[in-house]
């Protein structure tokens, strides 16, 4: 077997190519060409197994680069037949078990007979190309159609071994903004042989919330990685109404990480959102500028409407709650937002600037404190959510959000986060009075050492335990439903779904 020089790849498929088929057709094709392959696919890796010409060619996926190019490295080429031990170090490659091998070498319809055949991780599909080879830019750019039993498709592919040139030429064909997607994934895709990810990341004004899940070919979700990171963006806003620069600083670079994780993870799409300090910080432009810059990922504003009808469709997708009314709220570290409706019918939504960020800060509630002190902070959330005055008590209360979780996280002594144990938990009104009474007789770093308190939020946990306490009063419930799920819960079911 011969080692090949890897490239750099970006491919998209379409019906519609748009301008960059119009660029080609002005022309003159190097080269084009018909071929029979065969594809030996894996569920649970991108990497493939091709057959062309009698010849092997068996490629995995090395790296993602910032532009979200792909670098593809040849494990092998050959021919047939293959050793046993060729086939297990071919297994591997493909992230698929072991396979029994009963030979000591097999041919290529021994292999999809006898090895993929008899495996539920793998899959052989049989293609027909029909290749046009041009060079723009100094790199080559291929226009083909792909003929399955399971369906067609167009796409066009880039390649270079230089990433600058990839990137100049989908540029100059007016590809950017494309999806970015291999041959292996737009495959099973057809064969109903995948399991696609996603990433939604949620900017908050005190957290950065991520989500990679991934929807199998029934519509079935995994949660790949859910988390939060503390980057307290919101710091200083209430004072300056602006952000500060480490803030900004801070959570850019939480943002970018995460961007490149979903993308070393297979996230096909990454959806970002944006909250209150979004609408409330006239230099929130400076960190979506960044973001755009260093990612080419957009982060979206979302208004308070939108955000309270999202969070409202994330509890319907996880927790059900039946047909009677129901209240979804979720408080932030900028703003809290609310949704009432009666089974899936949202009647009504709205956002309100109270966020734990700015009343930690008014109040001072990131230190130990007296009494009277927690007395106005309720008083002053009690006059700032007259919102919520005079309405009848919902069959179901549902909280969202970290301080929820947190306060939840805390009644269950989680040393280690436990999203199974918290989603569906209850929180009553003693357990959360029991609470403000231990985060207000404590400083914030007293706090840290509070089994199953995340130590980032110990300076806001005593706002946020205030914001829910005043809610469950308001409206009339002694009791909450605690959802784990979240604003990216929402917004992955409404892109990806």
């Amino acid at each position: 077997m011969t080692e090949i020089v890897p490239r750099w790849e970006w491919r998209t498929f379409g019906e519609r190519l748009g301008a960059a088929e119009e660029r080609l057709a002005a022309l003159t094709p190097e080269r084009v060409h018909d071929s029979d392959e065969l594809y030996v696919l894996a569920l649970d890796s991108d990497a493939s197994l091709k057959v062309r010409d009698g010849l092997l060619d068996v490629k995995r996926l090395q790296r993602v680069d910032d532009e979200g190019l792909e670098q593809w490295m040849p494990v092998a080429k050959g021919g047939f037949p293959l050793s046993a031990e060729e086939i297990a170090r071919l297994a591997e490659a493909l992230h698929a078990p072991a396979p029994n091998l009963a030979r000591a070498e097999y041919t290529l319809d021994q292999l999809v007979d006898e090895v993929v055949g008899p495996s539920p991780e793998l899959v052989a599909v049989a293609v027909r190309k029909h290749r046009v080879h041009y060079t723009v830019g100094g790199a080559m750019v291929e226009l083909s159609e792909l003929r399955t039993d399971h369906g067609a498709a167009r796409t066009i592919a880039v390649e270079s071994e230089d990433p600058a040139r990839v990137v100049a030429t989908v540029r100059e064909l007016g590809l950017e903004g494309r999806p970015n997607v291999s041959v292996p994934r737009e495959l099973k895709t057809l064969a109903g042989f995948d399991a696609h990810r996603f990433a939604v990341i949620d900017v908050g004004t005190n957290s950065v919330k991520f989500h990679v899940g991934e929807r199998s070919a029934d519509g079935a979700w995994r949660t790949i990685t859910d988390r939060a990171e503390i980057t307290r963006l919101g710091e200083g806003l209430a004072d300056s109404g602006r952000l500060g620069d480490e803030p900004i600083a801070r959570t850019v670079a939480a943002i970018v990480a995460m961007v490149e994780e979903a993308r070393r993870d297979g996230a096909g799409a990454i959806a970002a959102v944006g909250t209150a300090w979004m609408r409330m910080a006239p230099n929130s432009v400076a960190v979506v500028d960044a973001v755009r810059e260093r990612t080419r990922v957009e982060i979206e504003v979302v208004d308070g409407e939108d955000e309270g009808r999202l969070a409202y469709l994330a509890v319907k997708s996880g927790l059900g709650r039946g047909s009677g009314s129901l209240v979804v709220f979720d408080t932030g570290g900028g703003s809290s937002q609310f949704t009432f409706g009666r089974g899936e019918h949202v009647a009504e939504r709205f956002s309100v600037n109270v966020g734990a960020v700015r009343l930690t800060e008014r109040f001072g509630l990131d230190a130990a404190i007296d009494e009277g002190t927690v007395a106005a902070a309720l008083a002053a959330i009690a006059a700032e959510l007259s919102r919520l005055d005079g309405r009848p008590a919902p069959d179901a209360l549902v909280g969202m959000g970290g301080a929820v979780t947190n306060i939840c996280a805390v009644k269950l002594g989680l040393a280690i986060y436990d999203p199974g144990a918290v989603q569906g938990a209850t929180l009553d009104a003693d357990e959360i009075d029991r609470q403000i009474e231990l985060y207000r007789t404590r400083s914030a770093d007293e706090r840290r050492g509070i089994v199953g308190l995340q130590p980032a939020r110990a300076e806001v946990i005593l706002a946020g335990a205030c914001i829910v306490r005043t809610v469950l009063s308001k409206l009339g419930r002694d009791a909450l439903t605690v959802s784990d799920r979240g604003l990216r819960h929402g917004v992955r079911a409404e892109r990806f779904e």
